[in-house]
């Protein structure tokens, strides 16, 4: 009787439930843990973990802890790739005797869409923080520099030798570089006119320039929506934040075999933008099959001189956001080894 009411709890729960041995191996999965994972009971269990998920943001041999400390653990944000969907969860691990063997009792729940939504206002609410950081040292460094500028400009003329202004040159050749640099970090301060366009040429031209830039081994496909209508916005700021992330991606997949990326565009209904809600949007995801992003650099990736590329400057991405938010829109990214997707949502008025 006691074995049964187990069974009818546990098949019960809301909880996703497994119970692992000691090498991470499916002994039982519960009802909700077949809807995690897409797969019946029957197909779940003897599988080792590492079989039915694509990627992990935790070490998965960490879920082995509690059976050496006799404690559970708990881990409130881990993302679990499953069918190639991401799954935002909290996870449990505990010590249980089952069957009189020491396992693995592993609770996963999904975490709540307010959540979700609280954890992206506030990374938003600092990088918008970070970014009125750098435009104010921005424009305190822009001062100077045109004084110092002026100086060498002034010196070059008064000097006896003209071998000399070889120094003086020097001097304005790097203020002026900085000076570029400084004004790619403040970036558009307003949107420009904007005017009803096609999203589509858009991408068309973007899709155009970064097949004239990579190689011919990364392929770019395209999956347009052809019912995403006109909409208001700037088109050439719209762009150049898509170039940004576009042109990223393919010189990142430059450097291996078989890159492709793919430009799919959908209208959504009841869009979620920064705690607003919209009523209809334009979605484009920009999917790439590269290395992934260092999840070290996923939570700054929008921040100014954040790169994940040898070379970067890091500000493609953080001028791209830039663009997109003055246009009331976002862009969301998630990442794994083999598949990165970056989304960007805007408002259609």
């Amino acid at each position: 009787m006691s074995s049964e009411l187990n069974n009818i709890i546990l098949n019960h729960q809301v909880t996703a439930i497994l119970i692992m041995n000691e090498s991470l191996q499916v002994r039982y999965a519960n009802p909700a843990a077949e809807q995690v994972f897409s797969q019946s009971s029957k197909r779940i269990v003897n599988q080792p973990l590492s079989n039915l998920i694509q990627h992990a943001s935790l070490d998965l041999a960490l879920l082995s802890q509690p059976l050496q400390s006799g404690q559970s653990i708990t881990d409130s944000d881990v993302t679990f790739v499953v069918d190639g969907k991401p799954l935002m969860l909290e996870v449990t691990v505990s010590p249980i005797s089952w069957n009189k063997e020491l396992m693995l009792l592993v609770e996963m729940r999904k975490i709540g869409q307010q959540r979700r939504l609280s954890q992206e206002l506030n990374q938003h609410a600092q990088q918008q923080a970070a970014k009125l950081l750098v435009r104010g040292l921005a424009h305190e460094i822009k001062n100077p520099l045109g004084g110092l500028r002026g100086a060498a400009q002034l010196l070059e003329r008064m000097l006896p030798d003209q071998s000399l202004t070889e120094y003086t040159q020097i001097i304005i050749e790097q203020a002026d570089r900085l000076r570029s640099l400084v004004d790619r970090l403040l970036g558009p301060q307003k949107p420009g006119k904007k005017k009803y366009e096609n999203l589509h040429l858009i991408l068309e031209k973007v899709r155009q320039l970064v097949e004239l830039e990579v190689s011919q081994s990364v392929i770019i496909e395209r999956d347009y929506d052809p019912s995403l209508p006109d909409f208001l916005m700037d088109a050439d700021q719209i762009e150049q934040a898509l170039l940004n992330i576009v042109s990223n991606a393919g010189q990142i997949l430059q450097a291996q075999e078989n890159g492709k990326i793919i430009i799919r565009t959908r209208t959504v209904h009841q869009a979620n933008i920064h705690g607003q809600r919209c009523k209809l949007a334009a979605r484009v995801e920009i999917i790439d099959n590269g290395p992934g992003i260092p999840a070290d650099l996923q939570d700054t990736l929008f921040y100014p001189m954040v790169s994940g590329r040898e070379g970067g400057t890091g500000l493609g991405l953080s001028i791209a956001q830039n663009l997109i938010d003055q246009h009331q829109g976002k862009i969301d990214v998630e990442s794994w080894s083999g598949r990165t997707i970056f989304t960007i949502y805007l408002p259609i008025q």
